[in-house]
């Protein structure tokens, strides 16, 4: 008997929280779910062309879209969801790789967004690492509440160290989310927006929130795009996108305008689509699957 009241609680606490919660509106989920909870990823693979050092760098960059049971407390995946109902949370993440060289040594970056499927929040945590032959960093950032965020940041710059910060705003890498749940979720207009933690690996510029303005223009009959220009002129990100579900993502550009007005365009170009368990394909056998990408390495 104690067994099944104690059950009851703990359903009943978790409808309880979920209903408690405001939700995304305007969003089929009937539609959505058959997508996005089939048990397989979205992948994605890009020829890129990453501006660093002054110089442009061919390269690669693959997206990868997949929805997880994640921990509102600890904000991790979680290893057994179905019994901690009250803590979990269903999110869309989005994990983002960039593969360049710079003359004789590599880059390896890659940046995970971890935002709210159905649940009307802004992304709960994001994370960027760097590695390359001089070192490597880690960044994270933490939704406490609202808009807040606590970040860390660890380097092996010593201007940097190791350090935390704070600001309240919006994430710019939560944008490449709301667009694949459904881009009626992108706030337009000035926003108070943390510029993308890639952008502040390749500039080291201080955590804060600048003012940004965001539009979504139509190209073509099929085919949309996410603008956003921050109102220091130095910034730009383009991101196109299929105007019709499940708004996959086509390429996009990333426009520096440096002091003396010179501009640095980086840019990706979509080569390949994949929709797969790919945590399941481990095997030598299972390396074709690079090459139906188009993946060079």
């Amino acid at each position: 008997m104690k067994n099944q009241s104690l059950l009851f609680l703990l359903i009943f606490s978790a409808i309880m929280i979920s209903c408690s919660k405001p939700q995304r509106a305007d969003v089929d989920f009937e539609q959505w779910g058959k997508y996005w909870f089939q048990g397989k990823a979205e992948i994605s693979s890009f020829d890129l062309t990453q501006y660093r050092y002054g110089e442009a760098r061919e390269g690669e960059a693959v997206l990868i879209f997949v929805t997880e049971d994640f921990s509102r407390k600890k904000q991790v995946k979680l290893d057994d969801p179905e019994a901690k109902n009250s803590d979990k949370i269903s999110v869309l993440k989005m994990n983002q790789t960039r593969d360049f060289v710079t003359g004789i040594y590599p880059y390896h970056m890659m940046l995970s967004a971890f935002t709210p499927t159905k649940e009307q929040s802004q992304g709960l945590k994001f994370t960027a690492s760097s590695q390359e032959w001089c070192g490597h960093t880690f960044t994270q950032l933490n939704l406490k509440s609202g808009d807040s965020y606590n970040g860390k940041i660890f380097s092996y710059f010593e201007k940097e160290g190791d350090d935390t910060f704070s600001f309240s705003g919006i994430a710019e890498d939560d944008l490449w989310n709301l667009i694949r749940i459904d881009p009626k979720q992108i706030p337009t207009g000035s926003v108070q927006m943390l510029p993308s933690l890639f952008h502040q690996r390749f500039t080291h510029q201080e955590f804060k929130t600048e003012e940004a303005f965001i539009r979504i223009l139509d190209l073509s009959e099929g085919r949309s795009q996410l603008d956003v220009a921050y109102a220091s002129g130095s910034r730009v990100l383009k991101i196109d996108f299929e105007k019709g579900f499940p708004y996959q993502i086509m390429g996009w550009e990333e426009i520096q305008t440096k002091s003396d007005g010179t501009k640095e365009i980086t840019k990706a170009t979509r080569k390949g689509l994949k929709i797969v368990d790919y945590w399941t394909k481990t095997k030598v056998e299972d390396a074709f699957l690079r090459k139906e990408l188009n993946l060079k390495n």
